[in-house]
């Protein structure tokens, strides 16, 4: 595990990235809040975005489809390759596109939506622990494993029964496994390094028995919940 403060982060790598509440409190607390937080990942993967979040939720509905078309052109700050959020932590896979893009995204995402959240639910004070952790994926092995880790976290953890995991809401893994389409989604950095979707669900099935292989992955991944 290494805080942001002493990660160099570079353009073009790849990073694991991951906080949690204060307190190890619920960030997510319904549907709303995960719909929040994904469309804030969504939004702010672009570089220099004309109008804030919440200004963007004040145009007329007729118009913002027309606007957030028009985003599509602009350079990424940062590629959103895989994620995962719990109902206390977030995972993501983040590549980094331009200068202080991951730093300037995360803050902008967090602190948006720590300012959501606390309105909504008539709160002050910090939502998360402190900075967001970073790890540098250093390998094509790497990018695997920890890709897998954060897929199966909602098993892992307890949040789900794996029966329901390739449909879990709240990850990429529906979108790696072809059963969602997304746009703000990278996944072919990873897909491609199987020879189908199906070897991918294959491969995060062998792991879904955590504790057979944690010895493996546990120096390339942060700490747990």
């Amino acid at each position: 595990m290494a805080s942001i403060r002493l990660v160099k982060f570079r353009n073009e790598y790849i990073y694991h990235i991951y906080n949690r509440g204060v307190e190890r409190r619920p960030i997510f607390l319904s549907t709303l809040d995960r719909e929040r937080f994904t469309m804030l990942l969504e939004y702010y993967r672009f570089q220099h975005v004309p109008k804030s979040f919440s200004q963007y939720l004040d145009l007329p509905i007729s118009e913002r489809m027309t606007y957030f078309e028009s985003l599509q052109s602009l350079p990424h700050a940062i590629d959103i390759l895989a994620y995962c959020l719990m109902p206390n932590h977030f995972h993501l896979l983040i590549r980094q596109k331009n200068d202080q893009g991951i730093v300037d995204a995360l803050s902008i995402i967090s602190n948006s939506y720590a300012k959501y959240f606390n309105v909504k639910d008539k709160r002050v004070g910090p939502l998360f622990q402190g900075p967001f952790k970073a790890v540098r994926i250093e390998s094509d092995e790497q990018l695997m494993h920890v890709s897998r880790y954060i897929h199966i976290n909602p098993v892992t953890n307890g949040v789900i029964d794996e029966s329901a995991l390739f449909s879990f809401p709240w990850s990429s893994l529906p979108v790696y496994v072809g059963q969602q389409s997304s746009r703000w989604i990278e996944h072919r950095t990873i897909t491609d390094l199987f020879r189908s979707r199906n070897e991918y669900r294959k491969f995060v099935i062998d792991q879904i028995d955590y504790g057979k292989k944690l010895e493996m992955i546990k120096h390339v991944v942060l700490e747990e919940v």
